[in-house]
């Protein structure tokens, strides 16, 4: 896979980038599918041309036009359907259906491409960011959508303290927020008070998403700003106390998921992710703003249909049975691999691939800002955390858990990266319980009780729990159970606490967790991703107080002083434009995680696999697997296709 390029906002350019030339509404006529001409024949639709904006964007599938799912054939074969884990699998929905920005990136992640936005304009030193949106373009409940959208989400979200403590991140340059203007109807540009070089990757990425999500005809009636008149009698309906709760229950966050609203997807949702739904279904959208090159609107496929399962167990089931017809999140575990290969004319099904950029089967955060100021010392003490590392027999993981593929590894960009520290990558790994013993009784912790648990510096044993989500990566389990063993073996009474993944959010973002487990994010998307490295979001668990702080959020903790210096030239990398300046600020910043060893991980990730039922079309071979190109959606989902049985 080639590396990202970070040189797109250099200089000065109109970007004119399309799949394939751009085409109006006059050079081609337009094609959609049968439930929709149904409608419009009903006259419960517009014709499509009235549908889709005067400059819609045309997209090439992958291997050929594809075919509209009839609606005489089955349910079943008019439908992609999919399985989703317990109640906090919102990612899952970004991933497959959600991932439309105002830019985003190309399918070999190369790229940054139009999107939303049919063209932008940078200046040189990337302080503005001006994009032209697509005349006529429409929400899914066909109002208009305008740059006063984007405005409103600035002004009613994203500078609001009450719905958002704090700005995006990628807004901020200078220590200043950056601003949102709307020119025209058509045009918004962005301006910052110093450099901000990654903002269009960014954009790119899930980050950017909220942007286009916030529809003002829709979402301004839960907000006292601009409904202050009847906010009192929608927070009674919906049974909250603030207006914040009822943003957030409507619009904001998960209100995506929980509340059908109209929205610029392909497809839309029709019913809520909430605690209680055992089934989630998603139906095209008729006012969706892409074609292919023959004019058919996209999407090909009707709906999209998500069972929320109990168990990673019974998604399997489902996959081996025929029943998931793409799909490699929760069931694409290496230990899972022989039993589906073997299964293959059975279930009707084949593979494709996915290439890892994460760099790390599991992370392990010691919270390094605990609230108990004697856990705070001792996880804080690197020693502790070198021995902790020392103690853990990596290799015999792998042989058990990972059926022999990956190698020890830690918390690392990954060997094929530019960025790439041997150093941060490989220390640790040996599997040395005679020296984790001597660092712990070095570290002072030598003392032990009766039980042969060794005495933290209260005189109280060293005990804490280890929070894994069995609904992540199943195979986490397993590991961090041996984890424990190991650790416990050396006289540290670690005890693993199973828990669901909406639990697993509240403790770290209310940072009432000891430690906690994760998958090894940013191991390709080094720039973009580095929340091991240092902590930059709310999703590095090692240290979350220090997160907040440098997002300006009121609950942060100032760092120590190798923390403060990681986010200085952090900091320092976002206002230049220059990617060889980026790169040498990158590697300084990897040096001192190298030299401070933040956070361990277990192994380095071998390739994965997706299940594709073999009537399921248009789907690449292989392709990146991240988040922040949240796979698969930059595979452009919307050109799947079903042959119907």
């Amino acid at each position: 896979m080639k590396h990202m390029r970070y040189s797109l906002f250099l200089v000065l350019v109109l970007v004119l980038l399309a799949v394939v030339p751009v085409l109006t509404a006059q050079d081609m006529m337009y094609n959609e599918a049968p439930m929709l001409a149904e409608q419009v024949e009903a006259g419960e639709l517009p014709p499509v041309e009235e549908r889709v904006p005067a400059e819609p964007l045309v997209v090439e599938p992958i291997d050929e036009i594809g075919i509209y799912s009839d609606p005489a054939w089955s349910l079943a074969d008019r439908t992609w359907n999919l399985g989703l884990r317990g109640t906090g699998d919102g990612a899952n929905l970004t991933r497959h259906i959600a991932y439309e920005g105002l830019v985003r990136w190309d399918p070999e992640w190369t790229e940054v491409i139009p999107n939303v936005a049919k063209s932008w304009e940078a200046n040189e030193d990337g302080t503005e960011y001006t994009f032209f949106l697509r005349e006529g373009m429409k929400w899914s409940d066909g109002e208009p959508f305008t740059a006063n959208d984007i405005l409103f989400w600035y002004e009613a979200h994203a500078t609001n303290t009450e719905a958002s403590p704090a700005p995006p991140n990628w807004m901020v340059t200078g220590g200043e927020v950056g601003t949102v203007e709307a020119i025209d109807d058509y045009t918004v540009k962005f301006t910052f008070a110093a450099p901000n070089g990654l903002f269009l990757q960014r954009l790119a990425t899930p980050d950017g998403l909220a942007i286009l999500q916030y529809p003002q005809h829709y979402a301004e009636q839960f907000h006292p700003d601009y409904n202050p008149d009847g906010i009192d009698a929608l927070m009674e309906e919906a049974g909250v106390e603030t207006w914040v709760d009822l943003w957030e229950l409507k619009v904001s966050g998960d209100g995506n998921w929980s509340t059908p609203q109209p929205q610029l997807w392909a497809w839309v949702l029709e019913n809520g992710y909430t605690a209680d739904a055992v089934q989630l279904t998603a139906v095209r959208n008729p006012y969706y703003f892409k074609v292919d090159p023959e004019g058919n609107q996209y999407p090909y496929i009707d709906y999209v249909q998500w069972d929320v399962g109990a168990d990673t167990e019974t998604l399997v089931l489902k996959a081996l049975n025929g029943e998931i017809d793409f799909q490699d999140r929760h069931i694409s575990a290496l230990s899972n691999k022989a039993v589906f290969f073997d299964n293959q004319e059975a279930g009707d099904y084949t593979f494709a691939e996915t290439i890892p950029s994460s760099m790390n089967t599991a992370t392990i955060s010691f919270n390094l800002t605990h609230e108990d100021p004697v856990m705070r010392e001792v996880f804080q003490n690197q020693d502790f955390r070198i021995a902790m590392s020392h103690a853990i027999n990596r290799q015999e993981i792998i042989d058990l858990i990972y059926v022999g593929q990956g190698e020890p590894y830690q918390l690392a960009p990954r060997p094929s990266s530019p960025f790439y520290n041997e150093q941060l990558a490989k220390q640790y790994t040996e599997y040395d319980p005679e020296l984790a013993n001597q660092l712990l009784d070095d570290a002072g912790y030598g003392e032990r009780d009766a039980d042969g648990y060794r005495l933290g510096p209260d005189g109280e044993r060293i005990s804490f729990a280890v929070d894994v989500i069995p609904t992540l990566m199943p195979e986490q389990v397993d590991v961090i159970e041996l984890v424990v063993g190991y650790w416990q073996a050396v006289g540290i009474d670690a005890q693993m606490n199973v828990i669901e993944r909406t639990l697993f959010y509240e403790r770290k973002e209310s940072n009432a967790h000891d430690v906690g487990v994760w998958g090894g994010d940013g191991g390709l998307d080094v720039v973009l991703e580095p929340r091991w490295y240092f902590p930059y979001s709310n999703e590095s668990i090692f240290g979350e107080l220090w997160q907040y702080w440098y997002n300006g959020d009121p609950r942060g903790e100032e760092p120590i002083e190798p923390i403060q210096q990681q986010m200085d030239l952090y900091n320092e990398l976002k206002a230049t434009a220059d990617p060889a300046a980026q790169a040498d600020l990158m590697n300084e910043i990897l040096q001192i995680a190298a030299d401070n060893f933040w956070a361990m991980g277990i192994t380095l990730p071998a390739p994965g696999y997706t299940i594709r039922k073999n009537n399921f079309m248009n789907t690449p071979a292989s392709y990146p697997n991240a988040w922040l190109y949240p796979h698969p959606g930059p595979t452009n989902t919307f050109q799947y296709y079903i042959v119907g049985s």
